[in-house]
């Protein structure tokens, strides 16, 4: 078995490397019993379960066809996909996590989140995630039609660019008390959101940060639980 952790994928239509990417890294992985953790930001944008394109049929496919080789995908909420649901992954028999969700292998445990809950300093972020993620407003949003969704989405990615230009590097970081209480109970803390790929040392334990996807390569984490000592690196993965 192969565990295999991403996130920051950003996929759309508008980037068809990316896309093309993921089904690179499908086939990559497809024969090895593969254990696929996407931690959030799969896609740029989700407007609901219900949206359809071409270009996401093809997704799908391409998941069907890896889940029929043996493998499972499991899937957390990021920022920018936080409305998809159990409806979309149920198509290739995909299994919804929480936000925050514990890992056993081999003797170590993990930790698996998004990351944006760990950037604490970003008070505006938290304050507007506390509102859109309330399950409320989320089931008001799921409601309305297609057309609305996607103006709505497109003026939150605006808002959120133009804000981070007059935000320091240390705001959009983890904060690094929120690094501590998340890994009080874990021996590893697996996230992105931050796009800065990395692994950390914190007495003892460790904080790996997935990095984002670019035009021809990403960094990902892949464990061998056959291994006596897991090797833990980030692998560059190009495509």
């Amino acid at each position: 078995m192969t565990y295999l952790f991403i996130s920051d994928l950003h996929l759309s239509p508008d980037h068809p490397r990316l896309v093309r990417g993921f089904f690179a890294l499908l086939n990559e992985y497809q024969h090895q019993h593969t254990q696929l953790y996407i931690l959030g930001d799969w896609f740029n944008a989700w407007i609901g379960d219900d949206y359809t394109a071409p270009w996401l049929d093809e997704i799908v496919s391409a998941l069907q066809q890896f889940h029929n080789a043996g493998n499972q995908v499991y899937f957390q909420v990021g920022n920018r996909d936080f409305a998809l649901g159990q409806k979309f992954l149920d198509q290739f028999h995909g299994i919804l996590l929480p936000d925050d969700y514990s890992l056993n292998i081999n003797q170590y445990t993990f930790r698996l989140e998004h990351g944006d809950a760990l950037c604490t300093d970003d008070i505006s972020y938290q304050r507007f995630k506390k509102i859109i993620r309330n399950p409320l407003i989320l089931g008001f949003l799921r409601k309305t039609p297609l057309s609305f969704r996607t103006k709505l989405a497109n003026g939150f990615r605006k808002k959120s660019h133009a804000a981070q230009q007059f935000k320091s590097y240390e705001v959009m970081d983890v904060n690094q008390h929120a690094v501590e209480q998340a890994l009080v109970d874990v021996d590893i803390l697996i996230h992105g959101h931050t796009h800065r790929a990395a692994i950390h040392e914190l007495q003892g334990k460790k904080r790996i940060v997935l990095g984002d996807w670019k035009e021809d390569s990403a960094q990902i984490l892949v464990i061998d639980p056959t291994q006596p000592d897991l090797e833990l690196k980030l692998s560059t993965f190009d495509y």
